[in-house]
C-alpha cells in the first residue's frame, strides 16, 4: 500500500497481451479524480466524488462516441447501478465496482488474466518480487519513479499556482443564480 502523490493520470491496470482492458486513474480539476474503464469496444467514466458514470460505445462511430444512458442490452458487459455504487464486467472476468458513499473502487480479475496485465495495480500473477515492474520490464524500489513510469499523460510533478481572475458582474449574477446554496436554478 502506498500514496499516489502524483497530480497525473496514471495506468492502474491494461491487458498488455489481448487488450481486453484498460482502466486509467484520470487527474481532473480541482483535485478531483475519475476512474476511465475501456473493456469491450465501451468506455465507462465514473466520477466518485460527483456521484456519476458516463458510458460510450465507440465501436459504432469512428469519430464521435455515442453517449449509452441506457443499459447495454446488445453488449458483452454487464452495468448495475444502484443509488451509492456501480459495477461493471465483462464476460471475461474483469469487474470494476464503485462505492461512491465510502469513494473506494474496487477492480477484481479472473484467473484468465494472470501474468498478462500491469500497471500500477501490479503484474497479477501472485509474484511478490515483480510488483514494482516498470513498463519497459525493469523493477524499481522507488515509488516516484513507479508513478512516473505508469503516468499516461505529460504533465508536472509541482502544480503550478493559477492566478484568479477578476470577477466581472456578469460573473457574478451568474454565481448568485447557479452557485449560491440559496438559489433555485441550482
Amino acid at each position: 500500500m502506498y500514496d499516489l502523490a502524483s497530480k497525473c493520470s496514471v495506468l492502474l491496470a491494461k491487458d498488455f497481451a489481448h487488450n481486453a482492458f484498460t482502466v486509467i486513474l484520470n487527474e481532473e480539476t480541482r483535485n478531483s479524480r475519475s476512474l476511465y474503464v475501456e473493456m469491450n469496444q465501451t468506455v465507462i467514466s465514473i466520477y466518485p466524488r460527483l456521484k456519476i458514470s458516463k458510458m460510450y460505445n465507440f465501436s459504432f462511430t469512428e469519430e464521435n462516441c455515442q453517449v449509452l444512458d441506457q443499459s447495454l442490452e446488445n453488449s458483452t458487459m454487464n452495468s448495475r447501478r444502484g443509488t451509492s455504487k456501480i459495477e461493471v464486467s465483462d464476460q471475461k472476468g474483469v469487474s470494476v465496482s464503485c462505492d461512491f458513499q465510502y469513494d473506494l473502487c474496487t477492480v477484481t480479475l479472473a484467473g484468465w488474466h494472470h501474468g498478462i496485465s500491469a500497471g500500477l495495480f501490479g503484474t497479477n500473477d501472485n509474484e511478490a518480487g515483480n510488483e514494482w515492474t516498470v513498463p519497459n520490464g525493469s523493477f524499481t524500489d522507488n515509488v516516484q519513479e513507479f508513478t512516473q513510469s505508469w503516468q499516461v499523460n505529460k504533465c508536472s510533478l509541482v502544480p503550478k499556482k493559477e492566478k484568479p481572475c477578476p470577477i466581472t458582474a456578469k460573473q457574478n449574477i451568474c454565481k448568485v443564480f447557479f452557485e449560491e446554496p440559496h438559489s433555485l436554478l441550482r
